[in-house]
């Protein structure tokens, strides 16, 4: 296919610019389904330029949403966009409209990983993070964190170490590890001026505060929300009827049922049901991974 053109994407030379940038792609309209259809089959039939520019100019809006969400790492967010605006550019060129989702669910997993490997290039800290549970434990720390109500730059507690190490199926250590090189990147404050040469000053929170959604962006989530759900129900069946009530069970419902019930219910030993619960949800993760490849991501494997 023929490269997609750039010279549609308004320029972003640093920080100083970042500004005008972000009022600029404000006025890049948000496309209906039907015209999105259209300019994907154009480029896919005719490898028409002028498809795909218009295609990456619309969602330009949210790979600056989602650069925000990775600010946390102490990297300008001027190159975090222009690294995802990379991974936009090979979402478009990848993308099937006949497969019939948006390209905003497709070009966000483009997005979010050409901005992953850029932060882990960045951080000299973490070269360590190369297996896929390494990086899994980098950009799920922060929030696990969050949730766990522990202090952004102090040591995990012995308890919190484990449930994150259990939940990541990472080693306790590693966790311990990678927590402390965290501490040492710092992050970005929300307050830091933004000053651009027409439009003034602001403050970074001043973009996070706008509580109106991209539509590109809500789109995106809804159907990503239901393409999981139905890659989960999908891959559920790989499981045998046992595996799949015990697993249910004991991680999808609002209220778990203990090991010692259901070693009560199948007339077994608590050790038992958890060996049965873990290999199940092995083969969970595994079947997820593989449909996800097939449904998604034929040109990432």
């Amino acid at each position: 296919m023929t490269k997609v053109k750039t010279n549609s994407v308004p320029a972003l030379s640093g920080e100083q610019s970042l500004n005008r940038y972000l009022a600029e792609i404000r006025k890049f309209p948000v496309l209906t389904a039907e015209q999105e259809y259209m300019l994907a089959k154009r480029y896919q039939e005719h490898e028409d330029p002028e498809a795909a520019a218009q295609l990456v100019s619309s969602h330009l809006r949210l790979v600056a949403k989602i650069a925000m969400g990775y600010r946390g790492y102490g990297l300008p967010v001027s190159d975090l966009i222009s690294e995802g605006n990379v991974g936009l550019m090979q979402g478009v060129k990848k993308f099937e409209p006949d497969r019939g989702f948006r390209l905003a669910t497709y070009a966000m997993w483009w997005i979010k990983a050409s901005m992953q490997e850029f932060i882990l290039r960045s951080w000299s800290l973490v070269k360590m993070g190369t297996t896929a549970a390494q990086k899994k434990l980098f950009f799920n720390l922060r929030r696990m964190k969050k949730q766990l109500e522990a202090y952004e730059d102090s040591d995990l507690s012995p308890e919190d170490v484990t449930k994150i190490a259990t939940d990541l199926g990472v080693p306790e250590q590693e966790v311990i590890n990678m927590n402390r090189r965290m501490m040492m990147g710092g992050d970005a404050s929300l307050n830091v001026s933004l000053r651009g040469a027409e439009e003034g000053s602001g403050e970074w929170q001043d973009w996070l505060a706008d509580d109106r959604p991209l539509q590109d962006e809500t789109v995106a989530e809804a159907e990503e929300s239901q393409m999981r759900m139905a890659m989960l129900s999908e891959a559920m069946e790989s499981l045998n009827e046992r595996e799949r009530h015990i697993l249910t069970e004991r991680r999808l419902t609002e209220k778990p049922q203990t090991l010692e019930e259901l070693s009560q219910e199948y007339d077994v030993s608590r050790e038992r049901i958890r060996q049965i619960e873990v290999r199940a949800f092995e083969k969970l993760q595994k079947a997820m991974q593989r449909i996800a490849g097939e449904r998604l991501l034929p040109g990432m494997a």
